[in-house]
């Protein structure tokens, strides 16, 4: 079945579920068949070994965990190895049984070889998960309470501690006190997989095998004569190192390798660890008397419910305190991106052996004190199936705060008791319950405990409260905390780019305004950077006709628009008045866009602007707040991604949108059923052909992009959503990729395209629109872009008047001082400055930018070329003297449609008292983003 399409589907869902979906297939419906065969298998395998096993849940379950030995042995990944590896596991095992004199002398050895197999396995057979190339490995759950008073956070559950406190003296019985003691005992176990699950990111099935040895060793060594205190050190000090040596070997495979290393030990300690005579001391097991200290005695149940209570808020209170502090910020960040956090100096092998013996010596100690609570300890009260059992309890409470395992803990103790004494007496309801919780995950993943955070959270939205820090961080990821990436505010003028009433779309049609909004893009309430990109005098850009002067700036670049949608014709894509966000925090404001057949639309904006958040939601992976989407004139605002890419909208994300674990072949399979289709992809991509079994993770980056369009040149989508299509390319591999974007238009696809890189976004595209803090700020055809005006708002400062001039207004911008810049609008290009003066030589072409100016690279030049100031768009014409573009620069290749003109020195001191006569003015190199914008400088040094 591995190499059937039903086959390939299935491992490309595991490689990347979103992908999988954003390719057409659901992978909710993949996942159901993978259940459903790997439930028929076991029920077949259950049938077949009922005769040599019988009916019992705990000989099955244990039947379960050996076979995992042969899933190892096949690297989880091979049938037949795993079949090989089951027949050969039971072939060892007999002959272990019947031929090895020696493990006669060790209890428990002959059932304990698939333990013992499973864990070489793994420390053999699995390879080591590969860290760099990921960003995050695990994002953490908005705290809608982040940012509140230590009042507001603490007080509850504070309160809740007294009260319980109160309680055994005041309401409980002494039946009930015990359970209460009971269920903090068990809590400070629970604690032990916040620790290691909640801070590390590790799941560690072996935590009752901690708990076991803790209580042993301290019964061993009062058995002896030491007193309480020392015997419950050592034997949590010893269940440390036991975590220790366990996690050595066993860190480095991380995921669902490490957990099956951890229930190994488990099973190696109840056959063979536990079994030992000394330690275990028969059936009887060892005494552990409570102690006495002073005039408090914990035979009490009440007095030792409160001793425990005090324990257990020490041990919550300390567990917070780490995480706030460096070392528990070191923990969290090598749980939620391990590659970083190598990268910032933090060992994460380190992190990960502290928090494994933190745990493990954690869990000893509750174990210690649970003993205590019942006054003897024998090996098989806490086995590895009950401690499957703990974990799945506190999973449902909720594994992140170390308040919810001690909630946890005393449900667990509590709740068979309440339900036997006042509902029934059967004994399947508790266990009805467990399940109850188990499904109840589905909705609360982060466990019911953080459910009310949340639930309470939605409420005050729902009532129009502050949304709290959580969101509010949130929001600040992508949506609005894009201020300071903008130019000054000023008051709002209505909808940039386009009149209220009538205008052009994005192609240069007429449309309608709609809701008093303009046609094609949202209002920009209070001011956006893209507001100066209104000239004064100048018609509105998006309209018929372009400002007077012609284009400015933009390179004509790519090929014509050789599909020119008709007006009557609905656009392939449509985004009207779209307004979404993450957990309750706005991201997108009412975005307006629409992209035809043949036309490349490209969305320029600055970093937390909305722009991936809009690819997402024109793909169907982020569901809209409001708004509408369109897709070829159809509503498809309620369907999924699923959906749309099935009628033809096709997302390439972020990075690289392949299956890194499968082949090239396979990866071009998923999308071209047809060898013949295959076939003409390697025939005009050689380098895949000669390559075709190889996994596709193994290529260079230029090469996994190739392999994601490859494709869909050979089978145009309708819609193309290009989200940073060159990331992290070199510059050829740049040029091919857009080259294939721009065929891809010849071809009749609509392409919205998200790009870093303006020049080469504005060099392909047939419309441009600007968003800005989640909203469609300014829209237009390429030839009405103005490139000073764009870059002014893509880059966040200022221009036109309010610049000014002057030496505060020359230095902000990185100007030599004693520059002025003197405003002077134009109908095209917004203000000119007066070069610096220079009595000595002629100055040549100002950059023209509203980026920081450059001085003169050579301190022995005679006189270098004017910095331009922040207002200035380009320079202004002057029938006197040429001013080339620079040498060298991409402006030689597609030369902006500027004016020719000569900056003209103005008489003033030398700026070089010693200037070298032989030296002349460079005017400094160009810059890479676009060949008209000088590269932009920090303090007037160029970085």
């Amino acid at each position: 079945m591995r190499h059937t399409p039903l086959g390939l589907k299935l491992r490309a869902a595991v490689d990347d579920r979103s992908l999988v979906e954003l390719r057409g297939l659901s992978a909710d419906r993949l996942s159901s068949i993978a259940w459903m065969l790997s439930s028929g298998l076991a029920g077949l395998a259950g049938v077949l070994a009922t005769p040599l096993l019988g009916l019992s849940a705990h000989d099955f379950t244990l039947f379960l965990f050996v076979s995992a030995t042969a899933a190892v042995l096949g690297r989880f990944v091979s049938v037949p190895l795993a079949f090989a590896g089951g027949l050969g596991l039971g072939v060892l095992q007999n002959l272990v049984a019947g031929y090895a004199d020696f493990a006669e002398r060790i209890t428990g050895f002959r059932t304990a070889v698939p333990f013992l197999i499973l864990f070489a396995g793994l420390l053999l057979l699995t390879r080591r998960s590969r860290t760099a190339g990921t960003a995050a490995v695990d994002a953490p759950p908005v705290d809608y309470l982040a940012g509140r008073s230590r009042l507001r956070r603490w007080g509850p559950w504070a309160a809740a501690a007294v009260l319980l406190a109160a309680a055994f003296y005041t309401v409980t019985t002494p039946f009930w006190s015990g359970i209460l003691a009971q269920g903090l005992a068990l809590s400070l176990v629970f604690v032990s997989f916040t620790v290691v699950t909640g801070l590390g990111a590790m799941v560690s099935l072996a935590q009752a095998t901690f708990v076991t040895g803790a209580a042993l060793v301290a019964g061993l060594l009062m058995s002896h004569g030491w007193p309480f205190v020392a015997a419950a050190a050592v034997g949590t000090c010893a269940a440390a190192v036991l975590g220790a040596l366990v996690a050595l070997p066993a860190l480095r495979l991380g995921g669902r390798s490490l957990a099956l290393a951890t229930l190994a030990l488990a099973f190696l300690a109840d056959q063979v660890l536990f079994q030992i005579g000394w330690l275990r001391n028969g059936d009887t097991g060892w005494s552990i008397p409570r102690p006495v200290f002073g005039p408090v005695d914990l035979n009490d149940d009440r007095a030792f419910g409160v001793a425990l209570l005090v324990l257990v808020t020490a041990a919550v209170a300390a567990l917070s305190a780490l995480r706030g502090s460096p070392s528990g910020r070191a923990m969290l960040a090598v749980r939620s991106a391990p590659a970083a956090a190598m990268a910032s100096g933090v060992s994460v092998v380190r992190t990960k052996l502290v928090l494994f013996t933190l745990s493990a010596g954690l869990a000893g100690f509750g174990g210690v004190m649970y003993a205590s609570y019942n006054t003897r300890v024998t090996a098989t009260d806490f086995t590895a199936m009950t401690g499957l059992i703990w974990l799945a309890v506190v999973v449902a409470a909720g594994l992140r705060r170390p308040q919810f395992a001690v909630v946890a803990g005393l449900v667990y103790a509590l709740v068979p008791h309440l339900v036997s004494d006042y509902v029934t007496e059967s004994v399947h309801l508790p266990v009805i319950l467990f399940g109850l919780a188990g499904l109840a995950l589905a909705n609360d993943p982060d466990g019911y405990c953080a459910a009310v955070s949340v639930r309470v959270h939605r409420r005050r939205l729902a009532r129009g409260g502050p949304a709290g820090a959580g969101s509010s961080a949130m929001a600040g990821a992508e949506g609005g905390a894009v201020a300071g990436a903008g130019a000054k505010s000023r008051p709002a003028s209505g909808v940039t780019g386009v009149e209220p009433e009538s205008g052009t779309g994005m192609a240069g049609g007429p449309v309608e305004a709609r809701s008093g909004n303009g046609a094609g893009v949202s209002g920009a309430p209070g001011g956006s950077p893209a507001d100066a990109l209104r000239v004064p005098g100048e018609s509105p850009v998006g309209a018929s006709q372009a400002p007077s002067g012609g284009p400015v700036g933009v390179a004509q670049v790519g090929t014509p628009l050789t599909v020119s949608p008709s007006p009557a014709e609905p656009p392939a894509l449509e985004l009207r008045a779209v307004r979404a966000g993450y957990d309750g925090a706005p991201v997108l404001h009412g975005v307006d866009l629409a992209v035809h057949p043949g036309e490349i639309v490209a969305l320029l904006g600055p970093n937390g602007a909305g722009k991936s958040t809009t690819c997402r939601v024109a793909a169907g992976l982020v569901g809209p707040l409001g708004g509408q989407v369109y897709v070829a004139g159809r509503d498809a605002t309620r369907e999924g991604a699923v959906r749309r890419s099935r009628a033809g909208v096709v997302l390439a994300p972020e990075g690289r949108g392949i299956f890194p674990a499968l082949t090239i072949e396979e990866n071009l399979a998923l999308y071209l059923r047809e060898k013949d289709q295959r076939e003409a992809v390697y025939e005009r991509f050689p380098g895949l052909a000669g390559r075709r079994g190889v996994p596709a993770g193994s290529l260079s980056g230029g090469e996994q992009q190739m392999l994601a369009l490859a494709p869909l040149l050979q089978r145009p989508p309708k819609v193309l959503i290009a989200d940073e299509p060159s990331l992290g390319l070199a510059p050829r591999i740049v040029e091919e990729v857009f080259r294939l974007l721009t065929e891809l238009r010849d071809t009749g696809t609509a392409l919205l395209l998200v790009e870093e890189k303006a020049t080469e976004a504005l060099g392909v595209a047939d419309t441009v629109a600007y968003l800005a803090q989640g909203r469609v700020t300014w829209c237009g055809p390429r030839a009405s872009v103005e490139t000073a005006r764009l870059t002014e708002a893509y880059l966040g400062l200022a221009a036109g008047p309010e610049a000014g001039a002057g030496p505060e207004a020359g230095s902000e911008a990185g100007q030599a001082p004693g520059s002025e810049a003197e405003p002077g609008p134009t109908p095209s290009s917004g203000a000119e400055a007066e070069p610096a003066p220079s009595p000595e030589a002629e100055a040549g072409p100002a950059p023209s930018s509203q980026a920081e100016a450059e001085p003169a690279p050579s301190p022995e030049a005679e006189a270098g070329p004017a910095p331009s100031s922040q207002a200035e768009a380009r320079p202004a014409p002057s029938p006197e003297a040429e001013a080339g573009p620079a040498p060298g620069s991409q402006a030689e290749a597609r030369p902006a449609p500027s004016s020719e003109a000569q900056a003209e020195p103005s008489p003033g001191p030398d700026p070089d008292p010693d200037p070298d006569p032989g030296s002349g003015a460079d005017p400094g190199p160009a810059s890479p983003v676009n060949p008209t914008i000088p590269s932009q400088t920090r303090g007037g040094v160029r970085p």
